[in-house]
């Protein structure tokens, strides 16, 4: 059996929720990929940058697009020692401009991927997967990048089956 890693981004706080602001207590993100950890086992490791986002959504939205386009590296808060040990990455985070959020990219290269299988999957309001795919496989050209699976972030918490069966489908 295969030693499963389940990393992600998620934002907590203020999200855009069927076109309008709302609290978070959770991210969205978050809420799946412990979905996915019930589904298939696995280890949980959040990825979570050193400089925090604005707590305002907009600012947030803002700070995202210039880093995606300064293709910024945001430093993180911890670092998995390796990742050696596992197979299978199910890889988590909101879809921020159509792509992940530059922090996922910052795990990333951070690690040797080569022959890892990569499962990405996001939360988002409307733009699905966007390229992040595509995005993965030119980051991580030695990996298997299966198809990703897209939550709209206001079903998020309604979504265990669809994220179960799809997780017990790609280990």
């Amino acid at each position: 059996m295969s030693k499963i890693l389940i990393a992600y981004y998620s934002r907590k706080g203020q999200n855009y929720v069927n076109g309008s602001i709302k609290n978070l207590a959770k991210g969205n993100t978050e809420i799946v990929a412990e979905f996915i950890q019930k589904a298939v086992g696995g280890d949980l490791f959040e990825i979570d940058t050193v400089k925090k986002y604005a707590e305002d959504y907009t600012e947030c939205t803002v700070e995202a697009k210039e880093e995606l386009r300064a293709k910024a590296r945001p430093e993180l808060v911890k670092y998995l020692d390796s990742i050696d040990e596992y197979d299978t990455i199910f890889l988590g985070y909101p879809c921020w401009w159509g792509t992940m959020p530059m922090a996922c990219y910052t795990f990333l290269e951070r690690y040797d991927t080569e022959g890892k299988k990569i499962v990405p999957f996001c939360t988002h309001e409307g733009s699905g997967m966007g390229g992040s795919e595509k995005e993965i496989k030119k980051t991580c050209p030695k990996a298997e990048v299966l198809s990703g699976l897209a939550i709209r972030g206001a079903e998020a918490a309604q979504s265990e089956s669809k994220a179960v069966a799809w997780a017990r489908k790609s280990v």
